[in-house]
């Protein structure tokens, strides 16, 4: 049998998907893949990511050729894959996640501590720029585009002093970089950051029954966690919320950070539920950042991102 995996062309992307069909090859030796790389707006669109009002930019058309049997499944990070899917396509699998938390890389080995007064320093995320300059607000933030190589050759003094990203990407990537991991009590990631989702057609029984050998049931737990308390708040990269959710026994421990436009506000919620019930945990702490005023907060956003898409 052979299948034909979907995937963004970028380095990161072929990385994840290498990463899941040799997992997949431990599982079903006798299958063969063959990755098949597909350009998204998100690949082909030079503006700011948090200035494209549009949702799913990295995933959209590799799932269109999901759902049109041009291949069978498809590899992407779970963050950037919309909670609402086409009605014909499931969320078939999320394997084991990898490291949540950010990192700090710049041009001369300084931490976000030690960088002089000043610098630049630059992010493809708004809830990173805001993290950044709650912690240091004497740097200036700016926003950064390009695939993981680019950004941390962009971070060579000239233009970028130093860059803030995922631990996930440099780890998967294999990159050989001086880095400062970033703890997540000040930099919380984004819901869903570390782990790799694979998107199949939702009447494929026996290709979803084959991907479901390489789950992990407690990242799927929470991940269905984090999403649960976007999909409440309808957060996005569009609005810098923070989320992570942690199991542990029967339990689980969903830990979220909001802020507002000039980060000199922040809502912090953390609650503790059934780890079987991740939905009505990610739900409560949604009811309860409403309560506190991430209303509020998330509509300054929005007035701010217009602004910048005026300039």
């Amino acid at each position: 049998m052979k299948y034909i995996v979907g995937a963004r062309g970028s380095h990161l992307s072929v990385a994840q998907t290498n990463w899941v069909i040799a997992e997949l090859k431990k599982t079903n030796p006798d299958c063969d893949y063959e990755i098949k790389t597909i350009t998204t707006k998100g690949d082909t669109d030079a503006r700011p990511l948090f200035t494209i009002d549009q949702k799913g930019i990295f995933e959209k058309e590799i799932d269109r050729a999901v759902a049109k049997k041009e291949i069978d499944f498809a590899v992407h990070s779970l963050k950037d894959v919309p909670s609402e899917l086409d009605e014909n396509l499931i969320l078939a699998c999320i394997p084991k996640r990898e490291a949540v938390n950010d990192v700090f890389i710049s041009s001369d080995g300084s931490t976000l501590d030690t960088i002089k007064k000043g610098s630049v320093i630059g992010t493809s995320s708004l809830r990173r720029a805001v993290q950044v300059s709650r912690k240091r607000p004497d740097v200036v933030v700016k926003p950064i585009r390009g695939n993981i190589e680019t950004r941390i050759k962009k971070a060579s003094g000239e233009k970028y002093d130093a860059i803030v990203l995922a631990q996930a990407g440099i780890s998967r990537l294999g990159v050989d970089v001086v880095h400062t991991p970033l703890s997540v009590d000040d930099f919380s990631p984004s819901p869903g950051q570390g782990a790799i989702a694979i998107v199949a057609r939702a009447d494929d029984s026996k290709t979803i029954a084959m991907l479901k050998k390489i789950e992990d049931a407690d990242s799927r737990l929470e991940i269905e966690a984090e999403r649960s308390l976007s999909d409440y708040v309808d957060s996005g990269c569009r609005f810098p919320l923070g989320a992570y959710a942690k199991s542990t026994g029967s339990e689980m421990t969903l830990t979220v950070y909001a802020f507002s436009v000039d980060g000199k506000q922040s809502l912090h919620v953390s609650k503790t539920g059934k780890k079987d019930d991740p939905q009505s945990l990610g739900k409560s702490v949604g009811e309860e950042l409403r309560m506190k005023g991430v209303n509020d907060l998330a509509l300054n956003w929005r007035e701010k991102v217009e602004e910048w898409n005026k300039t």
